[in-house]
């Protein structure tokens, strides 16, 4: 069996497959290793997650050739309503207003996940599955993989590994890459609701003094819940009743969309901000969850590692197509530096929307609702606000 390839993907995750399905006409020999088996993957409660799309991301998934087949099961977000509770202040952003079909879509992990892996199986780019990358050492050309591939111990050889491995990633820990890690003391819950009222199309980002509440349009009547409480007030959440969830929910949202019912269970997940230390080592470079883990208030974290997949695959065409080395240091380095700006960007702006308007201190109250309230009168700020929540600023 070949082991020996240009380009070895740690991670047929969103991240992996996405950077497979971009390279597969590139010339370059390309495997994907993937820890779990595909009906693993299926079955995962993360598949649950709902994944707010910006535009522009929609528009890499397309090029991707990825977007034709998932879109009948995206929502469209024609609107956004930013508020604060127990303020005046408030936001409207809105798709006819900005002359685009939509501001975003909603759309279920495991939807584009099914469908990608489709897809990198239909483009015949080799798969090792499942199997874990147990340990890697680089050399002057070429990288090598110690993989335990089902019961069989296996080395595999490449010119460039790419760790795409998640937020636990073996890559990562075995390069000892450090990371820098800002825990906010909170707490994600995830789940489904029914409303009374149709949703018209409309995103919802509701800030509290414990933190924010976003209802993502899945359907109709359907809203994907991202509840974001204290870690003492979730755990309480949690083991209550659902009828007492329900009640605090409806609480803190109000009745705008009329009376909730779950319609799927609860699922938590603690929130931290992570990133690592570095993107590149010898012959290797991390990308998507691998490299950083965002605060999911403003829904920065799969677009942004979409971003770290294009780029990469872009650079590395070129590298190729020169007959260049695709795991030279220099041009890792160069891949690196192109990316920390928009890294620097995004990470910044979704850490200062979380510590602005996660806290109840009555001064930054006033002054953030007067922000909301001024931008909501601003034309010209608000088109600029929602080109960035397309991804397009």
């Amino acid at each position: 069996m070949q082991h020996d390839y240009d380009i070895l993907i740690a991670g047929g995750g969103l991240a992996g497959n996405c950077l497979a399905l971009a390279l597969k006409d590139s010339g370059l020999r390309i495997a994907v290793v993937e820890a779990n088996t595909r009906q693993q993957l299926h079955d995962s409660p993360a598949g649950d997650r709902a994944l707010a799309l910006a535009a522009g991301t929609v528009t890499k998934l397309d090029e991707l050739g990825l977007w034709q087949g998932v879109s009948h099961a995206a929502m469209a977000i024609k609107h956004i309503h930013v508020s604060d509770q127990g303020h005046f202040g408030k936001v409207r952003l809105s798709a006819e207003k900005e002359q685009v079909a939509a501001l975003g879509y909603v759309i279920t992990a495991r939807t584009i996940e099914t469908h990608l892996a489709e897809l990198v199986e239909q483009a015949g780019i080799k798969q090792l599955c499942p199997a874990r990358v147990v340990g890697l050492m680089a050399g002057s050309e070429q990288v090598n993989v110690s993989l335990k591939h089902g019961q069989e111990s296996v080395i595999a050889t490449a010119k460039l590994l790419v760790g795409a491995d998640g937020g636990n990633s073996s890559v990562r820990n075995l390069l000892e890459i450090p990371q820098k890690r800002t825990d906010y003391d909170q707490t994600a819950l995830v789940t489904t609701v029914k409303s009374s009222l149709p949703n018209n199309n409309t995103a919802y980002e509701r800030f509290t003094s414990s933190g924010p509440l976003a209802l993502l349009p899945i359907d109709a009547n359907h809203s994907a819940v991202v509840w974001t409480r204290t870690n003492d007030d979730a755990e309480a959440l949690m083991s209550g009743s659902e009828a007492d969830f329900l009640a605090a929910l409806q609480e803190c949202f109000g009745y705008k969309l009329g009376e909730f019912s779950l319609t799927a269970p609860r699922r938590a997940f603690p929130l931290s901000l992570i990133r690592a230390g570095q993107m590149l080592a010898e012959r290797t470079v991390i990308i998507g969850n691998a490299a950083h883990q965002l605060h999911p208030v403003a829904g920065q974290g799969f677009n942004l590692g979409l971003r770290d997949v294009v780029q990469l695959a872009e650079m590395l065409v070129e590298q190729h197509q020169n007959g260049k080395d695709i795991g030279a240091l220099e041009f890792l380095q160069t891949f690196a530096k192109v990316r920390q700006q928009d890294h620097d960007r995004t990470i910044a702006f979704t850490d200062n929307v979380v510590r602005i308007f996660s806290n109840d201190w009555l001064a930054l109250a006033v002054v953030r609702n007067i922000g909301l309230g001024v931008l909501d009168q601003l034309p010209a700020a608000k088109s600029l606000l929602a080109k960035y929540a397309m991804g397009l600023g």
